[in-house]
């Protein structure tokens, strides 16, 4: 008769024939989602331990490197400049040049008098847009998380727009919506591009139409609506009657087989 101990150390170990039985199924996972693998790998781990031995955030170190290998004053080469870094150094989770010529085509296309960015993170989307407005046009960029936005403004006035055509404001998206009408002059926003947090674009549509601030024909676009996804935004905008819904299907930045897209919106009014 075996001892208690004993029996216990039986029932917690695994037997080599039963672990080699799953190692196919684990060589089958690792291959099918390798993507997604090395997007965590690194998006997280490799990250944070960067993080902690500069001592610097990633749109910070990206900064760094477009203030010595890009043309001041020139949007399109600081574009260029941070596509490079995040392909060959580190990947910057930005928009990247597949999206931003949709976003690009859009604006030029729209010619909006006014545009709505929530979500600057490091200026990457904010410069597309800048660059593309009509003559006289402006944008107002909200990014909640300062020591960011601090990033942005530098990298902002650096490819040349003053804050009369790009101006920044610091606040969580949910606090500077209901304020836009009085504090920042903005009575309408003709394109608006949700670009920060997909768990926060459908409390944030709501929000805009509360307030009045979408006229009728105005341009709403969202981007990874896919990956990580945005399914009860998607779900409203195609239910409630008031949007033409069309998405762009695309692949995330650096890693193209991980399936994304960018949701564009037409607001029909309040109905």
């Amino acid at each position: 008769q075996r001892s208690p101990g004993r029996q216990r150390v039986g029932v917690g170990t695994m037997s080599p024939a039963i672990a080699l039985a799953f190692l196919p199924l684990v060589v089958t996972l690792l291959v099918r989602y390798r993507h997604y693998f090395r997007l965590l790998v690194g998006t997280v781990l490799l990250r944070s331990l960067r993080d902690c031995l500069s001592g610097l955030r990633i749109e910070e170190r990206a900064f760094s490197y477009v203030l010595t290998h890009a043309l001041p004053g020139d949007p399109g080469h600081i574009l260029t400049t941070l596509d490079h870094w995040s392909s060959h150094y580190e990947y910057l989770s930005h928009m990247g040049p597949v999206k931003g010529q949709i976003l690009m085509r859009l604006v030029e296309e729209k010619a909006p008098a006014c545009v709505l960015e929530l979500g600057t993170y490091c200026g990457y989307s904010t410069l597309l847009i800048a660059q593309a407005l009509p003559p006289g046009g402006r944008l107002l960029t909200v990014e909640r998380d300062p020591r960011t936005a601090t990033v942005a403004e530098k990298l902002i006035r650096l490819a040349g727009f003053d804050e009369h055509t790009v101006e920044l404001i610091v606040g969580s998206s949910e606090e500077v919506i209901p304020c836009l009408r009085t504090q920042y002059q903005l009575s309408r926003a003709d394109l608006v591009l949700l670009i920060h947090r997909p768990r926060c674009y459908l409390r944030d549509l709501q929000l805009l139409e509360a307030h009045a601030l979408l006229p009728a024909g105005a341009t709403v676009l969202a981007d990874h609506v896919l990956f990580p996804g945005a399914p009860r935004f998607l779900q409203y905008a195609k239910s409630c009657g008031r949007y033409r819904c069309r998405l762009h299907h695309t692949g995330l930045p650096d890693f193209p087989a991980i399936k994304d897209g960018i949701a564009q919106l037409t607001y029909a009014g309040p109905g």
